[in-house]
């Protein structure tokens, strides 16, 4: 069998196959080839067409059938992975009546805050495991009291992945996973969180029909076959939001296990087995793919906004000349600690772990007279290493273990000195894996369609490409870490 993964990201839409026996992939494309348009009417806000998305899907389609040049009869499900947290209102004719308002959209912060205040914030905590913040239902929320024109005409809400999966099966449809991503998921009374649309005044009726994270979602149209080149009746098979997908990508299912990734910005996602939350609301709580009311398995998210753009940012003001290996080479050659260099890598907008505070990026423990820019390339990526310790800590106080880092081999995982010092902080494994998001939701769909029997069968094929322990730089990495930790409290 044939697998189709499809990854709806607010930059670029990808596509690809994979053969569910061997789990090689066959073809893969995204477009566009530059940076999908965001829409911002105003400043905070940011909005894309859902057509786009659809447009952008039908070119990475065509090029993966004209690389792979497969027979369409073959692939037997689609999965869809998405950007989380969007909003895409339709009609009764399954039409967008606005642009989506994506995960960056900043309007609705407003409107959760209130929200909390009103219903107290313990109570929201206890029953959604987070602040109703700026997720798709205070999204919605605003749409509600800032257009009600476009309101009275909703006939459903969803999310990116959602839509697309609509226009794959003319069925709109959503997960409790995806529910509780939009903050509409209420895990105290195991239902959608009636007491929140209640409180906005929002008819539950726009909320589509609940289907399982894996099975029979719907099958490819006809009219949709024809206009992708797909065959009739392919099944829709599983889909969630990036965040989760990414750790199914990554094999993470169980406590224990945590996917991790390091671009721009850093996500660290652990899987909780006990239905719990962060008092400070530092850390988002999702239904993770793999949850029943059996076996209680929660995503819990941390996002830290300054990692890999640090790196960026010093490359581009210290080494414009050097390519990024030349960085890793340069900070390799520096002893752990950076012999005194402490830096807070927390110069790209407030901080959620950090309560929301904007404390901007520090540095400190500079000498004229013996450091050099290599220095501050390792101390760079030693504090976005210890920047995820410092989450990760607070992820454990919610009972969360942490024994195994699984991550795609690229950007910041790429450097020997960042991966070690966050093996050497955390004492976890860390193991690099060859997939993204894409393949991780073509070997989703294959559980979904009964292909494979279970996850180990999905996952088993993932090529590892490097695995990294603690080493005898441990201690010296502990103390360093301290040290970056106490700089951190003089501040917050």
């Amino acid at each position: 069998m044939i697998l189709l993964g499809y990854d709806i990201g607010s930059s670029s839409v990808k596509a690809t196959l994979v053969d569910g026996v061997g789990g090689a992939v066959l073809a893969s494309d995204n477009f566009p080839k530059t940076e999908a348009e965001i829409i911002s009417p105003q400043k905070g806000w940011a909005e894309q067409e859902p057509e786009s998305w659809w447009n952008q899907l039908k070119e990475a389609t065509a090029s993966v059938l004209k690389q792979s040049r497969i027979d369409p009869h073959d692939i037997g499900a689609i999965g869809i992975s998405y950007q989380m947290h969007g909003l895409v209102c339709v009609d009764r004719n399954l039409r967008p009546l606005r642009p989506s308002i994506i995960w960056c959209d900043g309007r609705a912060v407003g409107v959760g805050e209130r929200a909390a205040a009103d219903l107290g914030g313990d109570y929201c905590l206890q029953h959604l495991l987070n602040l109703p913040g700026n997720f798709t239902a205070a999204k919605l929320a605003w749409v509600k009291q800032n257009q009600p024109d476009i309101y009275r005409q909703i006939y459903k809400v969803m999310l990116p992945g959602d839509y697309i999966a609509m226009r794959l099966t003319g069925e709109p449809r959503t997960t409790v996973s995806g529910l509780s991503e939009g903050m509409l998921w209420d895990y105290k009374e195991g239902r959608v969180a009636d007491f929140l649309l209640r409180y906005w005044d929002i008819d539950p009726a726009l909320l589509p029909e609940v289907v399982p994270t894996f099975g029979i979602q719907g099958r490819v149209t006809a009219a949709v076959a024809q206009e992708l080149g797909l065959a009739a009746g392919i099944p829709v098979c599983y889909r969630a939001g990036d965040q989760p997908n990414n750790a199914l990508s990554l094999n993470v299912f169980n406590p224990g296990e945590i996917a991790s990734t390091a671009g721009t910005s850093g996500v660290v996602y652990g899987v909780n087995e006990q239905t719990n939350y962060d008092p400070q609301s530092r850390v988002n709580n999702f239904v993770h793919v793999n949850h029943t009311p059996q076996a209680t398995r929660l995503g819990v998210l941390l996002c830290i906004n300054g990692t890999g753009i640090l790196n960026a940012w010093t490359r581009r003001m210290l080494g414009s000349d050097l390519s990024y290996a030349e960085v890793n080479d340069l900070a390799a050659q520096v002893p752990v600690g950076s012999e005194g260099i402490t830096i807070l890598p927390f110069g790209n907008g407030p901080e959620r772990m950090l309560c929301n505070k904007d404390v901007g990026c520090r540095i400190t423990g500079i000498d004229f007279n013996r450091h050099t820019r290599a220095h501050l390339m390792r101390a760079a990526q030693e504090g976005i290493a210890f920047a995820m310790r410092y989450g990760i800590d607070i992820m454990q106080a919610m009972g969360i273990r942490v024994d195994k880092i699984h991550a795609g081999n690229a950007n910041m995982f790429l450097s020997p000195v960042f991966r070690q010092t966050l093996a050497n902080a955390t004492g976890a494994t860390i193991e690099l894996l060859d997939t993204d998001g894409a393949a991780g939701a073509a070997r989703g769909a294959g559980l979904g369609a009964g292909f494979y029997r279970d996850t180990q069968e999905a996952f088993g094929s993932l090529q590892r490409i490097a695995t990294i322990t603690p080493d005898a730089d441990a201690g010296a990495t502990l103390e360093a870490y301290q040290q970056w930790n106490e700089t951190l409290k003089s501040i917050i």
